[in-house]
């Protein structure tokens, strides 16, 4: 098995263990490539409830890669943050930006 595999592996365990509810795999595999290399930085690898990292997903994610605009943005990461869970500390962002993905009905940038 491949590092990216098992990566893969523990965001689709790690989705179906905090968040539950049906998993489009294909569509996280897409993500978590896009995501490059920065899945194997163990800091990288992690979304922090912080605003400013927060921030961060809102202009590099929703406005740069999804091509997303207005005021909610924000307020669906925190949306999404939530539902992952507050006490998990290891939100990966593999998982984080799927669920933003399908959040915003995106998919379509990823095919």
């Amino acid at each position: 098995m491949s590092k990216f595999d098992e990566k893969l592996e523990k965001y689709v365990a790690s989705h179906k263990e905090h968040v539950g509810g049906k998993l489009d795999e294909a569509l996280l595999s897409k993500v978590t490539k896009g995501l490059g290399p920065s899945i194997y930085n163990r800091d990288a690898e992690t979304v922090s409830a912080e605003k400013a990292e927060m921030q961060r997903v809102v202009d590099n994610y929703l406005t740069k890669k999804l091509g997303l605009s207005g005021d909610n943005l924000m307020a669906s990461v925190e949306a999404v943050m939530e539902k992952y869970g507050k006490s998990n500390r290891s939100k990966y962002r593999a998982v984080i930006y799927y669920m933003l993905c399908e959040h915003h009905k995106k998919q379509a940038v990823y095919n």
